[in-house]
């Protein structure tokens, strides 16, 4: 956060804890959006997405353990802070989440700390998330130049080596991608 900024939705109902978080974060980069519970966090949520979320249970409306385990999604990192006395019963509910877990009260050296634990998990996603995209947009790719095949070889009778090169040779022929000339034959034919 400290070179790249970012989003961060801060859950808490505690103000003296709200100002000094927002102070430390907005120093690093961060946009910072504060809602004091869970109902409203959510609500956010559904408006948009965000990098980081910090969850300071308990929260007025549920203790936020829950929230903090169904928002650890896509490239998104989650911090929960918890009573001391409750880490050890909270850590083994939030961990399969990923989500990270720290003790309260907390010092503004381990909030740091944390924030770039956050960081670094939240580019490790971010880099898995487009990993995952590409391979999906390659899959629909095959998928796709596959159907144009087909029909090429139902409509036309050709062989699937004879469609293959008519798709790539389409694709030259016109300076466009293999994805392109399969969409218009898909076109043609549907």
């Amino acid at each position: 956060m400290e070179q790249r900024g970012g989003s961060l939705l801060i859950v808490s109902a505690q103000s003296k804890f709200n100002l000094s978080l927002k102070e430390l974060v907005t120093e690093r980069g961060c946009s910072v959006s504060l809602e004091t519970s869970v109902s409203a966090a959510k609500r956010k949520l559904g408006e948009r997405g965000f990098d980081f979320i910090l969850v300071n249970a308990p929260l007025p409306d549920e203790n936020g353990v829950r929230f903090a385990a169904d928002s650890s999604r896509g490239s998104c990192a989650v911090l929960l802070l918890v009573r001391a006395e409750l880490y050890s019963e909270v850590q083994p509910m939030v961990c399969p989440y990923g989500v990270y877990l720290l003790p309260k009260p907390t010092s503004r050296q381990l909030l740091t700390l944390a924030f770039d634990w956050l960081e670094s998990t939240h580019e490790r996603l971010t880099r898995a998330e487009e990993k995952t995209l590409s391979a999906e947009e390659k899959l629909e790719e095959i998928r796709r130049v596959n159907r144009a095949k087909l029909l090429l070889i139902s409509r036309e009778g050709l062989s699937e080596e004879e469609a293959h090169h008519r798709i790539e040779k389409l694709a030259m022929d016109n300076s466009i991608t293999k994805l392109t000339a399969a969409d218009l034959i898909i076109n043609k034919y549907e």
